[in-house]
């Protein structure tokens, strides 16, 4: 399908019927096919980049992961500026090489763009063969404001979801009811949020399951609060502790946790 050094696929994307149509995009990035459009008829265009592995042909259910990108990523940065500032689509391809990995690339963190992110994963689930058990999500910074309202309208759509440095602007009764395992992960002292949102969503959410009767055993499943001190960062060489929220792309402990789920 591909010259000039491309990568050749074997198999084309779907078309998107009734709910709108994709336009393809014509070039790669490390495995990715970038600046791929879904042209929504609800949402209006979406852009993304999509890593297919080799072996997917649409016989078998495979994964799905989407990873939503800081402030550096969103798509009036640049094509895939994403993939070039962050390490989370890459690194996800350890933990499953069955999995199709999604990096959008949106315009803003709020409404707009959970919504773009809710039809272009209802996209995906209807259009290419997915294992609806294995439907995971992160969000960084901004993008994980977008991902958490996403979680609090569509909890149904997910299997797991990592908040990585930022704040919970979603609702929670939503994730609560669909038993949604979250991971929160964030430095002390991350100079953008601090830790106090994430705590208190972290504490918002488990004094809910308390409340609905949940054991501790039960919530330790379903919520972990990781916040990092600052040694976690300068040893790892990060500038700061917000930007080295893209170091957890390499934390096993973190992403294990994550496509475990």
């Amino acid at each position: 399908m591909f010259g000039n050094g491309w990568r050749v696929w074997r198999w084309s994307f779907p078309d998107a019927g009734a709910s709108g149509y994709v336009t393809q995009g014509k070039e790669t990035y490390r495995d990715f096919i970038i600046d791929n459009v879904f042209h929504s008829e609800a949402e209006g265009d979406i852009h993304y980049n999509v890593y297919l592995p080799e072996s997917y042909d649409g016989s078998r259910p495979y994964a799905l992961y989407f990873t939503l990108p800081g402030y550096e990523g969103l798509y009036f940065q640049g094509t895939a500026a994403n993939l070039y500032s962050e390490e989370f689509g890459f690194e996800a391809q350890k933990y499953n090489d069955e999995m199709i990995i999604v990096a959008p690339q949106l315009n803003d963190w709020g409404e707009t763009s959970a919504d773009q992110t809710i039809v272009l994963v209802e996209y995906f689930l209807e259009q290419y063969n997915i294992d609806a058990d294995k439907v995971y999500a992160n969000g960084f910074s901004g993008g994980g404001e977008t991902m958490s309202i996403v979680m609090g309208k569509r909890p149904d759509l997910f299997t797991a979801y990592l908040h990585v440095s930022s704040q919970w602007d979603g609702e929670y009764e939503p994730v609560v009811r669909q038993r949604l395992p979250v991971y929160f992960a964030i430095g002390r002292r991350d100079e953008y949020y601090g830790s106090g949102p994430t705590q208190e969503a972290y504490d918002t959410l488990y004094g809910m399951y308390e409340q609905e009767g949940l054991d501790r055993a039960e919530i330790d499943r379903l919520l972990v609060l990781d916040i990092k001190e600052h040694d976690y960062f300068a040893e790892r060489n990060a500038p700061n502790e917000h930007g080295g929220g893209g170091l957890f792309a390499y934390d096993e402990e973190i992403m294990g946790w994550l496509f475990s789920q």
